[in-house]
């Protein structure tokens, strides 16, 4: 068969012929690849030989076919993982830089220690609590439908030690065979010298660092403050924020950023440290005046810098590691020391970030060899080592600073000049003035009426209150107590009243001592009360509760305005 080819569609196939050379000489080829680009040149060939493409439509075609198959022809090699017969499956709500970090240096640490290819594969369906959810559903489900828990996933890595016990608690489940009751995690059986050698102590401050049982390993140490943008606050005049205070300024009014604690499990802890720190009303007077000034509620722990570093927001409450990776990452890109974090001195708390394996987990031998990774040196090192891709040791991380407290005690007595952030959670933890388990369990349902329900009338109601003539020239905080005028300090105590619950009897209990707190939240949000008609039989009592939580705040924000309303038709 006579091929007629006119000349200008031979001078193209003679230049894509020399570019399919080009990239076979010069480009890391494999056998499917170079029969790509072979196939082009075949395709390009027929092409060419037909009477109705000239030369200038062949080019067309050929380059549309190039780029076309560009991702083929340019895809790395798979590497090690193309040859690994073993995936561990970890659920995390860890951003990319850690999942990326922590990824590499495992595989790398197996490969070398055990002599055999794994591969990591990450499942990020959100924040903790979201995480928490989602297990919860799992597994309540699989046991309603007899089928057994777990099995989809090896590890949960990542989140502070409150959701990690629940995730021990498990689930209870009403079947037709009785109540079942399922751990969610499982002990990892790690031998105990191990684990005293690496944490050194069992506790630290009043938290353990891992738990008693081992259904849970503290990873990280973390503690919770203020990420903040130096900019913005020259413009609005007011200085780098040192305590939780900072954020009731009524200059800060629309310049805070806050999330909400419901869909956040490191938020939540930043608002029970505040609570724990200044006790239960003084902590609520912080977050109802911070809330005042709040810009919005984002439903991410990640938004809160995110916002301060864009600009659009001058304070945000967010975990330690979130701030100082945020303040790396504007200063890494040229942005300076604009954004700014600080824990306040002797005022936060340091919370275990854990590890758990899961029930019933595809593999857990490898799961425990994670395990053991990431609580040794070289995994450890990952958490405050600067990146050094050409590193001469195993330590440390190649592309990113992590800016996370280690929990290994090795590492703040060798490694400390490696170390960035020159801190020891160790010798700076202390315990909380107003210890109280209980305080948790309110946070959702008493800062979603408080702050969120309501948001518009608080506002109203704290600008009637620093804009009145008589509100103090101060930044601190400023309690009816604090104050002569006799309308300014009803406003005041309007504004900062708590409200009570109903009781099993019908009584009224208040909320202000740890002994009433715990005995509420037994009847009201662990249902220890559901037979006494305080709510409807389908309802569920958190959100009842809430919901008379937001008609007391409602109430008493309208109180305030009005009385400001009163007093300036009084004036005129």
């Amino acid at each position: 068969m006579k091929l007629h080819i006119d000349k200008s569609s031979l001078v193209v196939l003679l230049c894509f012929g020399l570019v399919v050379a080009a990239l076979i000489v010069l480009l890391p080829m494999t056998a499917p690849k170079v029969l790509v680009l072979l196939g082009i040149m075949l395709l390009l060939l027929v092409a060419a030989s037909l009477r109705s493409f000239d030369g200038k439509r062949v080019a067309v075609l050929g380059c549309f076919v190039v780029v076309l198959l560009l991702p083929v022809i340019f895809r790395g090699d798979a590497g090690p993982e193309s040859s690994a017969d073993r995936t561990l499956v970890v659920i995390t709500p860890h951003n990319e830089q850690i999942r990326t970090e922590f990824a590499r240096g495992f595989e790398a640490w197996h490969l070398d220690r055990y002599g055999e290819p794994v591969s990591v594969a990450w499942n990020v369906p959100g924040g903790t609590s979201e995480i928490r959810r989602m297990l919860l559903a799992q597994f309540s489900s699989a046991i309603k439908e007899n089928r057994p828990p777990g099995g989809d996933a090896d590890l949960v890595f990542g989140g502070g030690s409150y959701e990690h016990g629940v995730l021990k608690r498990g689930v209870s489940v009403d079947t037709p065979e009785g109540t079942v009751e399922q751990p969610i995690s499982a002990p990892g059986d790690i031998d105990e010298q191990f684990l005293v050698g690496i944490y050194g102590q069992r506790m630290i401050a009043d938290k353990p660092l891992w738990d008693p049982d081992q259904y849970w390993y503290g990873t990280a140490l973390s503690a919770f403050g203020l990420v903040y943008n130096r900019d913005v606050l020259r413009r609005l005049d007011l200085p780098e924020p040192r305590t939780w205070d900072a954020m009731i300024d009524p200059r800060l009014r629309t310049w805070i950023a806050l999330v909400n604690p419901n869909q956040s499990g490191s938020i939540t802890t930043a608002f029970e440290t505040i609570l724990q720190r200044r006790g239960w009303a003084p902590g609520w007077e912080i977050l109802r005046r911070a809330s005042a000034n709040a810009r919005d509620f984002s439903a991410s722990s990640l938004k809160a810098p995110t916002d301060v570093s864009h600009g659009d927001a001058a304070v945000g409450v967010c975990i330690d590691f979130f701030g100082r990776y945020q303040s790396q990452a504007i200063e890494d890109h040229g942005g300076g020391d604009r954004i700014g974090y600080v824990d306040p001195k002797g005022d936060t708390m340091v919370d275990p970030d854990p590890i758990s394996l899961l029930h019933n987990a595809p593999d857990p031998e490898l799961a425990q060899r994670f395990i053991r990774f990431v609580l040794e040196v070289p995994g450890q090192s990952l958490w405050q080592f600067q990146p050094d891709a050409g590193a001469s040791d195993v330590l440390g991380p190649r592309e990113f600073a992590l800016r996370r407290l280690p929990v290994n005690r090795r590492l703040y007595a060798d490694y400390a000049e490696r170390m960035i952030d020159d801190i020891d959670p160790y010798q700076e933890a202390q315990m909380p003035e107003h210890p109280d388990r209980a305080m948790r369990a309110f946070i959702a349902p008493m800062f979603g009426a408080m702050a969120m329900d309501n948001h518009d009338l608080l506002v109203a109601a704290w600008t009637a209150i620093v804009e009145h003539p008589a509100y103090p020239a101060t930044t601190g905080l400023v309690t009816a107590d604090m104050v002569d005028d006799p309308v300014l300090r009803e406003m005041l105590t309007a504004f900062d009243a708590m409200p009570d619950v109903v009781g099993p009897d019908g009584g009224r209990i208040g909320l202000d001592t740890a002994e009433a707190r715990g005995v509420v939240k037994y009847g009201w949000l662990r249902g220890g009360w559901e037979s006494k008609g305080l709510w409807p039989q389908d309802a569920e009592p958190e959100r009842v509760l809430r919901q008379a939580f937001r008609d007391f705040f409602a109430g008493q924000y309208q109180r305030v305005v009005e009385l400001a309303s009163g007093e300036q038709a009084g004036d005129r």
